[in-house]
């Protein structure tokens, strides 16, 4: 069209032939670099009139369908691409699912992939969804609060876990109903950011919840008892316990020792020796040493003594 219109611009405005071009490329893409006639329609050539009205109808029908098919292309594309993924999400066993992708399950998706393990991720925004189909995850979402029919299409029956980690601890709830209904045996883990809804979502069916707010808020508090906390354990058999690991400084009085005295204060873990993790510490001629890493689990109280120990100049 461009070399048609650069011809009646060059026919009846009597322009050189790369003006005439510039003249037709800028009436078709609205530019307006130039203006027939100097601007005067009402004694513009009918004949020209006509050949433009033409050219310009025909470009923005031409311009709208090429648009038209670009974007048929990429949503038959997505579509084709979401339909294999149910395909395949169908063969999937062993599975882990999770619910919520915003940051909390971004993470757990992350370490499952790090560990080689399939999970489906079940989201209820587009544009989440559609980021994950972008990076190739495997993803469902969920309409409009209907979590039965999300964990249906992830594949519930075959899984072999649930991870609940939605923002939001309502939404939480209903999923964690919703899947021990579909699955009675099925193992599910869920975090709370409010700890008093922890009763409530072992209530609804879940078998570990983990109070977010709590777990972190305990960890800064720890940290300004010791710089050595490394975890926090939850159990509702010996409480709550902290994990630890120190490093066994030059001056230590426990080099030379076994861990029996360490083990009057803490459970003892392991040993880190030159990254390795050592067997057979509990064996009777086992001796630490400098540089040693010990890893135990106790209350902050009885750690700090080890840590004290264990750095002693």
């Amino acid at each position: 069209m461009f070399i048609f219109g650069g011809f009646i611009f060059g026919i009846y405005e009597h322009l050189p032939p790369l003006d005439a071009l510039l003249a037709s490329v800028s009436t078709i893409t609205t530019i307006g670099l130039y203006v027939p006639n100097g601007g005067n329609f009402l004694t513009l050539n009918r004949t020209e009139a006509t050949l433009l009205i033409l050219m310009i109808i025909v470009s923005v029908g031409a311009g709208a369908s090429a648009v038209q098919s670009t974007v048929n292309s990429v949503v038959n594309g997505d579509m084709a691409k979401g339909e294999a993924d149910k395909r395949l999400i169908a063969r999937l066993k062993n599975h882990v699912i999770i619910y919520g992708y915003t940051h909390m399950g971004r993470y757990v998706a992350d370490k499952l992939e790090e560990l080689g393990l399939d999970y489906v991720v079940i989201s209820r925004n587009p544009a989440v969804y559609q980021e994950l189909i972008n990076k190739d995850i495997f993803a469902v979402i969920e309409h409009e609060t209907q979590p039965i029919e999300a964990l249906t299409a992830a594949g519930v029956e075959k899984a072999s876990m649930i991870i609940v980690s939605h923002a939001d601890d309502s939404d939480n709830m209903l999923f964690v109903l919703s899947a021990r209904k579909l699955r009675p045996d099925i193992r599910i883990v869920t975090v709370v950011h409010d700890s008093s809804l922890v009763g409530m979502a072992k209530n609804a069916g879940a078998d570990v919840v983990i109070p977010a707010s709590v777990t972190v808020g305990h960890l800064l508090a720890l940290s300004a008892v010791t710089k050595d906390i490394v975890g926090v354990v939850f159990s509702e058999k010996i409480g709550t316990k902290e994990l630890a690991e120190f490093s066994i400084f030059k001056a230590s009085p426990l080099i030379g020792k076994g861990l029996a005295e360490v083990a009057k204060l803490a459970v003892v873990v392991g040993v880190i020796r030159k990254e390795q993790v050592l067997q057979h510490v509990f064996d009777p001629d086992f001796r630490l040493q400098e540089g040693d890493t010990l890893l135990v689990l106790g209350d902050p109280s009885k750690l700090q003594i080890i840590e004290k120990e264990a750095e002693a100049t």
